[in-house]
């Protein structure tokens, strides 16, 4: 079994157009763990070489602290899908996003592409997963060379499949909990798909907590506005951080004095809570390094 990345915060991953220069110069000060720059949707097909650019010039501009920086590129299908990968391989980004992957030949294919055109070995792919086909492929497209992370893109999802974007989302449980489980066991990140309604708060921090709750990393943004409800639940709680280090503590004192069970606050505590407190941990140290 593949192990897991390093702990890196994608609490909150900010698409951000990459052909208006005044919403890259924003995305500098903004509370955004990860920030994806658009080249694909948000570009007007008159722009897309300009935006290439900008994006570009952006990532290896060394503004954005240590956030991580992905670029979506266009499909390798389109005119501009191949010159986006040959940029964005000598860009500085941590990452290339791939549009409406639906098999691992695509991303192999994107690979490929990026290694011809000098990218650096630990650049990584990231898999925007959007289709019907996609969640039936995923455990094939989850073992793809370079790939680090899936991006569910529940939008195009619900088109395809005549759905209905419910306060629930149950729609969306059965691909959203195969593609979990296909992260999970090969050792990927993944990130929740956007929410489009702007002007519902309560239903987006609904949708926050229930991603959480299922397991995804963090949560991928179209505005602002919703960086902030976004690290807040997907990021653990001081009290929650607290917990961890007392389960941390208790276990390796029950250890010292050679004893295989120990009991805090009432519960038993066996390896299972003390690896997932070690993670809670790491996660808390990797945010306030990120925010330092």
């Amino acid at each position: 079994m593949p192990t897991a990345a390093p702990i890196r915060p994608r609490r909150s991953v900010l698409y951000m157009p990459a052909s208006r220069a005044s919403a890259l110069e924003k995305a500098r000060s903004l509370p955004a763990d990860a920030l994806i720059f658009d080249l694909e949707d948000a570009v007007a097909p008159d722009a897309k070489d300009e935006a290439r650019s900008m994006a570009c010039a952006a990532a290896a501009s060394g503004a954005y602290g240590r956030r991580e920086i992905a670029i979506r590129a266009n499909g390798l299908a389109t005119p501009w899908g191949y010159a986006d990968l040959a940029a964005i391989a000598r860009s500085g980004a941590d990452a290339a996003v791939i549009p409406k992957v639906e098999s691992a030949a695509m991303l192999a294919q994107a690979a490929q592409v990026l290694d011809e055109a000098g990218a650096p070995p630990d650049m990584a792919l990231w898999a925007m997963v959007e289709t019907p086909l996609a969640m039936l492929q995923i455990q094939d497209i989850a073992r793809a060379p370079r790939l680090a992370c899936l991006v569910m893109g529940t939008s195009d999802l619900a088109k395809d499949l005549n759905a209905v974007h419910t306060p629930d989302r149950l729609p969306f449980v059965t691909g959203l909990g195969l593609c979990l489980l296909a992260a999970r066991a090969y050792g990927l990140a993944i990130l929740d798909g956007v929410h489009l309604n702007l002007g519902d708060e309560a239903e987006f921090e609904a949708h926050c907590r229930q991603g959480c709750e299922m397991g995804f990393d963090g949560k991928t943004l179209i505005h602002p506005k919703q960086v902030e409800p976004a690290n807040a639940a997907f990021g653990p709680s001081e009290a929650q951080v607290e917990e961890a280090r007392r389960i941390i503590a208790a276990h390796a004192e029950a250890e010292a004095k050679g004893q295989g069970v120990v009991l805090l606050d009432g519960k038993l505590i066996e390896n299972l809570h003390v690896a997932a407190a070690h993670r809670t941990v790491a996660l808390a140290e990797a945010i306030a390094a990120l925010a330092g």
